[in-house]
């Protein structure tokens, strides 16, 4: 560093204690990167009431969905890092740039992870005419017809296509990728029988395997989902390497002072450990998930070179 810019480091950092000390002096925005209504926009209205509380400003939610997340990162990335723009996004943020040619943003450059939020577990569900109860007896199904079996997902890109996408390389099969416009659609065809599999969220999963119309033959992480117990992990049946797991995060532009994000880290964190918010998200199927900074930061890059390789090597495009 020159001295010049050593000077222009020091002025900057002047400027901002002031503001960061002071912090926050009006309400406080996030933007969730879902439709009203979905588990990230929920998950960040339960944690806005405590977090609004022990901030002393009200935190308003702003709703910016499309194009996998990028309409909302992008804005967030390029608002002003003074602590009032935050984002609530989802695990894409880590996969986003090598599922996309074009971005307008660097997500690792533009973007500070603040904590990660909740977990949401994923379920390899099929329709129940599938002669298969495990994992062991889809993959021989599969093996035996290739391409025969059809899984569906919210679209090209998707988390339960690039879940559907590793599983299938780990275990050596080919399946039939059917991409809706939206999970709903496509957990309509599962249910219907049009399609035999999907990589689903277990909040939308759980209500339609105990009604008897789906079979869960596996869940996706690295722990069973209290919501279904008695179904084993995909890691459980011989597949210890393979994880898909959907979360969201907290993050804040490049930039914004790291008193501030320290702070809204310590807020977030101290709220997800209360029992009864704890509660709240166990309704909504969220497992709470709390981490620093650079805890983050590394599950971020973690992620994102496990989804590059596989969107990399299945050729995965999402425009």
């Amino acid at each position: 560093m020159t001295p010049l810019q050593r000077v222009a480091a020091v002025l900057a950092l002047a400027l901002a204690m002031p503001a960061a000390a002071q912090w926050p002096a009006k309400p406080v925005k996030i933007v969730v990167a879902f439709t009203p209504g979905g588990v990230h926009d929920t998950v960040t209205r339960i944690l806005s009431v405590p977090l609004g509380e022990a901030l002393g400003q009200p935190i308003v939610i702003e709703n910016r969905a499309g194009a996998g997340g990028n309409i909302a990162a992008e804005s967030v990335a390029k608002a002003s890092p003074d602590g009032y723009t935050f984002l609530v996004a989802s695990e894409a943020m880590a996969s986003n740039p090598a599922l996309y040619t074009k971005l307008a943003y660097d997500p690792a450059r533009d973007l500070a992870p603040v904590a990660k939020l909740a977990d949401y577990p994923v379920a390899l569900i099929t329709y129940p005419g599938l002669p298969a109860s495990n994992v062991a007896e889809f993959v021989a199904l599969a093996k035996a017809k290739p391409g025969s079996i059809s899984y569906g997902s919210a679209g090209v890109g998707a988390a339960g296509h690039l879940a559907a996408e590793q599983f299938s390389q780990l275990a050596g099969i080919e399946m039939v990728h059917v991409p809706y416009k939206g999970g709903a659609p496509a957990l309509a065809d599962l249910v219907a029988g049009r399609i035999q599999a999907m990589f689903l969220s277990v909040q939308l999963s759980a209500p339609q395997v105990k009604a008897g119309r789906l079979k869960a033959l596996a869940i996706a992480g690295r722990t069973r989902a209290a919501q279904l117990p008695n179904v084993p992990t995909i890691a459980e049946q011989g597949y210890p390497q393979f994880e898909a797991q959907l979360f969201s995060g907290l993050f804040a532009p490049a930039g914004t002072p790291a008193e501030i994000v320290q702070r809204m880290n310590a807020e977030v964190v101290k709220a997800l450990q209360a029992p009864q918010m704890q509660a709240k998200l166990a309704q909504v199927g969220a497992v709470p998930a709390p981490s620093t900074p650079e805890e983050f930061a590394r599950i971020l890059r973690s992620e994102g070179e496990r989804m590059a390789t596989v969107i990399r090597e299945k050729h995965i495009r999402a425009e």
